[in-house]
């Protein structure tokens, strides 16, 4: 069976998967690892769960086992070269989680969309046919506010912000706050910040629970409780092709991230 079969093979669906864009325009605020470890989160909690590796960089697709630089198509050819989608999905060592895998090919990606037709609506239209056969569709999107991430932002329910717990947490918010409202006024008017989380939380420190106070001060109920701790074996699983749940499934990082997910289904 191949893994576009083995997607919809025996599932009666009666809901549309929630697709959710994981996405802050900084670098190294735990993007890729929140979208990796919540899939496979959801995934051990029996949902369905399609992550779309969105950033040119591949950290979700290498994040899951997936070798980028062995793929001959990833989302890019489904974006730009109009391959179904749904040959492009492919199940990852986590039951019930899949991922539609970037390469750097996807870098050219924001030129060439800038004079395709529907430009901004691309991710949307690819993925159509597939939202019935999920619970949920993460976006991992790039560390940019260009084409892509826009497209993203388009396609999307709601956006989760990982936002970390380090000094200039809400450094460019504004101007992802400012991209979110025009992309919710002029393309997307059902687009919800669906939360957001508190990443490299260090309770020993005086900053890091300023950085939370701070955060939760501006976006209020949006921030989950559950905050993701600064630890090692979270920054390591990656390394290994496995998300932490997999890695150290006993560890705090596990734990906070079966934590989270059960907060995104109390909020679905």
């Amino acid at each position: 069976m191949t893994a576009e079969q083995d997607v919809g093979a025996g599932i009666e669906r009666r809901h549309r998967a929630r697709v959710l864009a994981v996405v802050n325009q900084k670098g190294g605020v735990g993007k890729s690892t929140t979208a990796v470890n919540l899939a496979a989160a959801l995934g051990d909690l029996g949902k369905r769960v399609l992550l779309v590796d969105l950033d040119p960089q591949g950290n979700a697709t290498s994040g899951f086992g997936l070798d980028k630089n062995q793929r001959q198509e990833c989302v890019y050819n489904a974006l730009l070269s109009g391959t179904p989608i749904e040959n492009l999905i492919e199940p990852v060592t986590v039951e019930n989680v899949f991922a539609v895998p970037a390469t750097i090919q996807l870098a050219g990606a924001e030129i060439e969309l800038v004079s395709a037709f529907s430009r901004e609506t691309k991710l949307k239209s690819v993925l159509s046919p597939v939202l019935d056969d999920f619970d949920f569709v993460f976006v991992d999107c790039p560390p940019s506010l260009g084409l892509l991430t826009v497209n993203a932002l388009t396609a999307a329910d709601g956006v989760i912000i990982p936002v970390q717990c380090e000094y200039y947490a809400l450094e460019g918010l504004s101007k992802l706050l400012e991209s979110f409202k025009l992309v919710k006024t002029h393309l997307n008017p059902g687009l919800e910040i669906f939360g957001v989380v508190m990443t490299m939380y260090d309770a020993r420190t005086k900053l890091s629970q300023a950085v939370l106070e701070e955060v939760r001060d501006f976006f209020g109920d949006k921030v989950f409780e559950t905050v993701i701790p600064r630890s090692v074996r979270v920054s390591e699983a990656p390394s290994f092709g496995q998300p932490v749940t997999v890695f150290d499934p006993s560890g705090r990082g596990a734990e906070a991230y079966r934590s989270l997910a059960v907060e995104v289904l109390s909020r679905v």
